[in-house]
């Protein structure tokens, strides 16, 4: 697997909590993620089991603000396919079960964009919605997706959803050989919430090798799925076929945390539909949508 050759520029991550104005990743950004994606000290395997592997990083021993790395095997899977599944947003309101809405909102450069993205929580607790900065990589056969929130002025927060914050999400994806390549997704996410303890465990334990497992099915399905739904349309390959408006940075704002309402969820047991694997939701492995 190929590795960053050896540099002098600090190899930890950006300080992206203390983000104070919004821009587009630059190179050292990316080598920084990609760093932190390959990193083993300071992380807690959590779950490894059938080529997924989960870790889970506190930040903060007072909160319930945690970093958590995913990583998975993908056999069968060309890193360009996966590459193609993450960015291809039709595609991920059939697979991806947790969406309730998602849309691109405007380009900024050729590879960076800002979008929204709501998704369903473990019931009883609020769903959540973010909107991000989503910018991307490719670097011949391997790859980084990243992005981290913003404020946009047409879309703030709504009443029915809890306004999370990504201080930096993303994937990496590396290729293996022709056919095989390697995931890690790592997530720093403010939920805005004191979360109950059990929603941790959940998604370390449940949820995230849940989502990858049926991401690896997704990717499976998506060449025959993609013939028959523009098979030319790919703008995260070809900039020029993107049908977004153009947004000038200066009309986003860096989304910091501490500006948006905290709900304390500390309490909140989880649902009897929950414990029994959450029907319809990530416990089920139907991908009968993905035709």
């Amino acid at each position: 697997m190929e590795k960053l050759a050896a540099s002098t520029e600090p190899q930890g991550p950006r300080p992206v909590l203390g983000r104070e104005s919004v821009q587009v990743p630059d190179d050292q950004d990316f080598r920084s993620f990609r760093s932190e994606c390959e990193a083993e000290v300071g992380w807690n395997l959590t779950y490894s089991r059938a080529g997924v592997s989960v870790w889970v990083q506190a930040v903060e021993m007072d909160r319930t603000l945690h970093k958590i790395k995913c990583r998975m095997e993908c056999c069968d899977v060309p890193a360009e396919t996966l590459y193609d599944v993450l960015h291809d947003i039709e595609y991920r309101k059939k697979w991806d079960s947790n969406v309730i809405e998602t849309f691109d909102i405007a380009r900024l450069t050729v590879n960076a964009d800002v979008g929204y993205y709501s998704w369903r929580c473990p019931k009883p607790l609020k769903n959540r919605d973010v909107i991000t900065l989503r910018s991307w990589l490719p670097m011949g056969a391997n790859y980084i997706i990243m992005n981290y929130s913003v404020k946009h002025p047409k879309y703030p927060p709504r009443k029915d959803l809890v306004r999370a914050v990504s201080i930096q999400t993303g994937y990496l994806i590396q290729s293996t050989g022709p056919k095989s390549c390697v995931i890690t997704y790592l997530a720093q996410v403010d939920p805005k919430g004191s979360l109950p303890k059990w929603v941790v465990n959940k998604s370390s334990q449940f949820l995230a090798p849940k989502a990858m497992k049926k991401m690896y099915k997704a990717c499976l399905k998506y060449p025959e799925w993609k013939q028959k739904h523009l098979p030319h349309f790919k703008p995260w390959l070809h900039p020029e076929q993107s049908p977004l408006p153009s947004l000038a940075l200066s009309e986003l704002s860096v989304q910091h945390a501490d500006s948006l309402e905290n709900i304390d969820e500390s309490a909140v047991a989880e649902s009897r539909e929950e414990r029994m694997g959450g029907a319809g939701g990530e416990g089920s492995d139907d991908d009968t949508s993905l035709t």
